[in-house]
């Protein structure tokens, strides 16, 4: 089976600072409420007066005034400094100060002045990706926070499987997927962003399985806590699933689609999120936070011409968008002929595997062995690194 090499590879997290966030400010009022916040989100800040302590050449701003005794070898004190801070607040009292250390992302710029006309000015100075002003940002920055003690770790590594056409077989690929991510070890999550598939728990013979679906999240609002989430949810084969139930349609709001999306990343790991054809604006909100989104298209001229105006919805929006040819192609085709016609790499080829179905009509879930686990044991072992040995 062929396989594109050059996959997204997994987005590293927090150095030694942990979940620690830094504050740079000597305004005491703003300090308060800085503090405050971040008690409200359970992170425990570093607060640094003056110049940042930064592990890079030079001393900009002449001196670095804010280090102390216990500043460690690399400039910073108890492992939080500049450099690898997960999030850094900076008072826009030292805004001035804080020009001329390396530019890094995750700076804020925090102050309580709504009407300053020169505060972008500064915000671009200093690298800042926003400017919060407080009271109005205060729940904004409490999620942003929150955030980070979460996501002191790795961010999941998030890849949509969408099919080309109906039947196409996207939905057994996004099953296969995160079984053989979860069978070599990786924290997995599989999320069925289609309300209209018959629900994943049922691909996975866990219909019955005690947990949350989609319905209990729709009337989410605002953040969505990433270990809640996972210990809410029905434990399949080694996995988390977040499916549908077998009630009523419910419309999940694109808000919440977001946030829960958002809260299973956080999480780390792998997760995998199988998608519908029509890109709405709750599904632009998934493919928003994909790395990696895989199309899924039998190798004929009638699936490919279909595949071609999905391709187009999801490109709008999605970062990376990779060809999976299912079965043996016809009328001339080849894998690679197929991928080209739709304007995207190929990630590799799936044969047909004639018994599939019977097995997991069975109880068998798609992905416990045959051709479907070597492709998806292929890819994570491109994604993820070395397989670590993935049980049969």
């Amino acid at each position: 089976m062929a396989g594109g090499g050059g996959l997204p590879a997994r987005a590293t997290g927090a150095g030694p600072g942990g979940g620690r966030p830094l504050i740079i400010t000597e305004d005491p009022l703003l300090l308060d409420d800085l503090l405050r916040l971040c008690a409200a989100a359970g992170a425990e800040p570093h607060v640094q007066h003056g110049v940042p302590e930064h592990s890079g050449a030079g001393d900009p701003g002449g001196g670095n005034p804010g280090a102390g005794d216990d500043a460690g070898a690399d400039g910073t004190r108890g492992g939080v400094g500049w450099d690898n801070a997960p999030l850094v607040l900076v008072g826009d009292d030292a805004a001035r100060r804080v020009r001329g250390v390396p530019r890094r992302d995750g700076v804020f710029l925090v102050g309580r002045d709504l009407d300053d006309p020169f505060v972008w000015q500064r915000a671009v100075q200093i690298g800042a990706e926003e400017v919060l002003r407080l009271p109005d940002a205060e729940n904004r920055l409490v999620d942003r926070l929150a955030d980070v003690v979460e996501g002191a770790g790795r961010a999941a590594l998030t890849v949509g499987v969408i099919g080309g056409s109906g039947g196409a077989g996207a939905s057994t690929l996004a099953c296969a997927l995160a079984l053989r991510a979860a069978r070599a070890g990786e924290r997995t999550i599989l999320i069925d962003g289609d309300p209209l598939g018959g629900g994943m728990d049922v691909l996975l013979g866990g219909e019955g399985a005690e947990g949350l679906r989609w319905p209990d999240f729709a009337a989410s609002r605002g953040r969505v806590g990433a270990g809640a989430l996972e210990e809410s949810l029905p434990e399949l084969h080694a996995l988390r699933v977040l499916s549908w139930d077998r009630g009523d349609r419910v419309v999940v709001p694109p808000a919440a689609m977001r946030s829960v999306v958002a809260a299973a990343r956080r999480r780390g790991g792998v997760v995998v999120v199988d998608l519908p054809r029509r890109v709405d604006e709750a599904v632009a909100e998934v493919l928003a936070q994909l790395d990696l989104v895989l199309l899924v298209v039998p190798g004929e001229l009638r699936s490919v011409a279909a595949a071609g105006r999905v391709a187009a919805g999801v490109r709008m929006v999605a970062r990376d968008v990779r060809v999976v040819v299912r079965g043996r192609c016809r009328q001339g085709l080849d894998a690679e002929a197929v991928a080209g016609l739709l304007g995207a790499p190929l990630a590799g080829e799936v044969p047909v595997e004639v018994g599939l179905p019977g097995r997991v009509a069975e109880g068998e879930p798609p992905g416990a062995r045959g051709a479907l686990a070597r492709f998806c044991d292929g890819l994570w072992q491109r994604a993820l690194g070395p397989a670590q040995g993935v049980a049969a």
